[in-house]
């Protein structure tokens, strides 16, 4: 659901539109007037580039270890078992190109990685590590500012003519409920999408800390600091920029309310019969999101079911070849398959409310009904 006011974007457009036409780029601005600037992003030089998270974490990842590569022979770069696919698929390409070793850390039952581990896997030649700011299946909020803090650490020890060591995060999810203060964070690249805070489709950024290097992985343009050529898309932009003002505008009341609907309901899902929930305990947990299982009722079926009746959620199953796969989130976390076949993604916004909790409950329990009726 879109939640931007044409209205209120007049005075922005225009301004996008000099910037477009004067300096060929997105984001080059040293004041408070550009709408990202509400990130705290006002006082540092930085790029950004429109674009939306898949494509953000694909330059970012690519672009960062094919520049290196140019003059180091072996690098190592790490990771996380739960990433995006727009991540994890993009690791896999560089070991299979053979251009860089890939370490992919494992998460705890709650999907958050060890902060220990991390440090052990971390090698002289580790060039960069990627980590999701929260999981998109989950919600489990991954600790950015300690490794922000780590990765810096590890650059002083190295001193500025040695190999580099870059920190990048996927922030799509956490863009609307978290702090994404890139100096608070200690993150090198941030990428995003603007979806997920209600902007219009396809479109985000990604955002680049003065000094990293990379090299572009499409051509044929020198738009956005030659490293992603094509026209910008005006609107979109901003879209993307009110949407990202409301929501630092908002943020609190709107977090409080989507905690109010999410306890409510958690304390009814609870009711169920052979149900678990799948994530950290509340705190370390986007408090928009809820993954749940049940015994005996597949989540493809309990989310066709409840489209009939008008609701939309998400699964944690993924279909692969005609046959319905555990979650490799869940897999990795070590939930059983019977629970995984049965886990659903419940995800909250600002314009659900309290009464649709009972509507929804009522729903997900007559499906539930019929499925394990029919289960053998």
């Amino acid at each position: 659901m879109a939640d931007t006011n044409p209205k209120d974007t007049k005075t922005v457009f225009l301004y996008i539109i000099g910037t477009v036409v004067f300096l060929g780029v997105l984001g080059f601005v040293s004041t408070g007037k550009f709408p990202f600037a509400n990130f705290s992003w006002s006082l540092v030089f930085f790029k950004a580039i429109s674009n939306v998270s898949s494509k953000g974490n694909n330059l970012a990842i690519q672009g960062i270890v094919s520049y290196l590569s140019q003059t180091n022979k072996t690098l190592h770069v790490v990771t996380s078992k739960i990433e995006h696919p727009s991540v994890l698929e993009v690791f896999r390409y560089l070991e299979k190109q053979k251009l860089a070793d890939v370490t992919y850390l494992d998460v705890d039952k709650f999907g958050l990685i060890s902060l220990e581990k991390l440090k052990i896997s971390i090698k002289s030649n580790t060039v960069l590590i990627s980590i999701m700011y929260a999981n998109n299946e989950m919600g489990a909020i991954q600790p950015i500012k300690e490794i922000g803090a780590l990765v810096k650490g590890i650059r002083l020890e190295r001193g500025p003519k040695s190999l580099p060591i870059y920190f990048h995060i996927d922030a799509v999810q956490g863009l609307n409920y978290l702090d994404c203060d890139i100096n608070v964070l200690g993150v090198d690249a941030l990428s995003a999408s603007g979806h997920k805070i209600h902007a219009p489709k396809g479109i985000g950024f990604l955002y680049l800390r003065a000094g990293v290097k990379l090299r572009p992985v499409t051509y044929g343009g020198h738009q956005e600091y030659n490293l992603r050529p094509g026209t910008l898309n005006v609107p979109a932009i901003v879209g993307l920029g009110k949407a990202v003002e409301l929501v630092q505008k908002n943020k609190t009341e709107n977090i409080q309310k989507i905690k109010k609907i999410k306890e409510a309901l958690i304390k009814e899902l609870a009711k169920i019969e052979n149900m678990r929930f799948n994530g950290p305990e509340d705190g370390a947990q986007l408090p928009n999101i809820i993954n749940v299982s049940f015994l005996k009722a597949e989540g493809e079926s309990i989310l066709m079911m409840l489209d009939l009746a008008g609701i939309a959620i998400s699964t944690g199953s993924a279909c692969s070849s005609g046959s319905l796969e555990p979650s490799p989130i869940l897999t990795a976390m070590g939930v059983k398959p019977e629970w995984s076949h049965g886990s659903m993604r419940i995800s909250l916004s600002k314009f659900n409310s309290l009464p649709e909790v009972k509507v929804f409950v009522q729903e997900l329990k007559v499906a539930i009904a019929k499925l394990r009726k029919m289960a053998p």
